[in-house]
């Protein structure tokens, strides 16, 4: 089974590849929605959250104020924090990649934001990039609801710039033409990866791990 990541900076279109590439059958694994899905309220990270910082969950949900008070210049807390969130996630993952290569998926894709910033592009068969001009990334990014460009300047400064990830990429899926180049790229691009074979899968010692990491780091923020 072919383990492939996906990665854009915000704004890029990513959320629209990945709905295409179910749309295509290919089963997708998105990290950041697994990261949000433990720390929801009825969440496996919640209780030992909460044993492990008193007053970090209110009411049966995450206070992420209180919880970022907690751990946000305190080395010692943020990795208490990620050793109870880390094992979690990662146990998502694996029982994802477990399920589809059971039923025989040729590729799945795993969807993470941070793919480069955290070295995960090293933990994959392949590498997909959603990419669109900059001027386009910032007025999708601005139309969001409370956003504003002081936001956006900063977590755009803490990505890896889109022409460095477009240089690593194995392939470039083009979002700034409508849904249809997206479409075609993404076609092509399975097209050669079903010729391809997979080296990460059974799943090497630590690879979940690594990767949940990479998918709690969630663009330079622990939480």
């Amino acid at each position: 089974m072919l383990i492939v990541g996906l990665t854009g900076s915000i704004g890029m279109g990513k959320s629209t590849a990945t709905r295409l590439l179910r749309s295509m059958g290919v089963p997708v694994y998105d990290a950041d929605a697994a990261v949000h899905a433990v720390q929801a309220p009825g969440g496996e990270a919640l209780a030992p959250i909460e044993a492990a910082f008193p007053g970090s969950v209110k009411n049966g949900a995450l206070d992420r104020a209180a919880l970022g008070a907690k751990v946000f210049g305190d080395p010692a807390a943020l990795r208490k924090l990620e050793s109870i969130v880390h094992p979690i996630v990662g146990r998502r993952q694996r029982a994802f990649l477990k399920k589809w290569a059971s039923r025989g998926a040729p590729i799945v894709v795993i969807d993470v934001p941070l793919l480069f910033e955290g070295s995960g592009h090293k933990r994959v068969d392949a590498t997909m990039v959603v990419s669109s001009p900059y001027f386009l990334q910032r007025q999708r990014v601005l139309a969001r609801p409370g956003m504003t460009a002081e936001k956006f300047d900063d977590i755009h400064r803490r990505q890896v710039h889109d022409s460095i990830k477009r240089r690593r990429a194995d392939f470039i899926l083009p979002s700034n033409g409508g849904i249809g180049p997206t479409r075609a790229a993404l076609l092509k691009a399975l097209k050669e990866l079903r010729s391809r074979k997979g080296k990460f899968w059974p799943g090497r010692p630590h690879y979940e791990r690594r990767m949940a990491q990479i998918a709690h780091s969630r663009r330079g923020r622990p939480l």
